[in-house]
């Protein structure tokens, strides 16, 4: 599968991934933080297929440009089943009071737990429960091609805060724990800072080295 990183967190808030399965053309987006220029110029000048939205998480930087590829492109949204309820109310998402735009309200079409399998085309997408950061975390795993979409989890060197309503130091150890046990080395791309690899944060990570025994 194609992965490539459709607009970085300095352009609109979040890194915002492409996933392509070029063998069936169809398409998913993770984590539109914001359904502007970049976004619509790269769906008109690829003439994508776009199948899915695929949310990290329900944070507002992770989700505003949902909206737009559900009404306008058809999209179906997918988000874990704990944060569902962030794509309706502005609060639940951090939105209100730290971003002034308004967040128009999404119903998620696909809801989902650890252990789901989400298929592009003849590609496999694995949802990893990760809650910590949030209660409806998720990792979205490409086990083919060795990636692990990490959302606000796992970053370069940190992971993600636990100290929003929802979040939990407990849980995100939990989540980090299952992450660096998983075989062999993948490449991580997160949804705030560079990418990274999996094997890398097992030696170099402060929180996972301090707090993940």
């Amino acid at each position: 599968m194609k992965v490539t990183l459709l607009a970085s967190e300095h352009e609109i808030f979040a890194n915002t991934y492409l996933l392509e399965d070029e063998k069936s053309g169809e398409a998913a987006i993770v984590d539109p933080a914001w359904y502007g220029d970049v976004i619509k110029g790269v769906l008109e000048e690829k003439n994508i297929n776009l199948k899915y939205v695929l949310l990290t998480h329900g944070h507002f930087d992770h989700i505003l440009g949902v909206y737009g590829l559900q009404k306008e492109v058809g999209a179906k949204v997918v988000i874990h089943e704990s944060d569902a309820g962030h794509l309706l109310d502005p609060k639940k998402s951090l939105r209100e009071g730290n971003f002034p735009e308004p967040q128009y309200p999404v119903t998620a079409d696909i809801t989902v737990k650890d252990g789901d399998v989400i298929m592009l085309g003849d590609e496999e997408i694995k949802v990893m429960s990760t809650p910590g950061h949030t209660n409806g975390s998720v990792c979205y795993i490409l086990e083919n091609d060795r990636v692990i979409l990490s959302g606000d989890t796992l970053f370069c060197m940190t992971a993600g805060r636990t100290d929003f309503p929802d979040g939990s130091d407990e849980k995100m150890i939990a989540s980090l724990k299952r992450l660096v046990a998983l075989d062999g080395d993948y490449t991580v791309l997160p949804g705030h800072n560079r990418a990274t690899t999996l094997e890398s944060e097992r030696k170099r990570n402060w929180y996972i080295r301090r707090m993940v025994k």
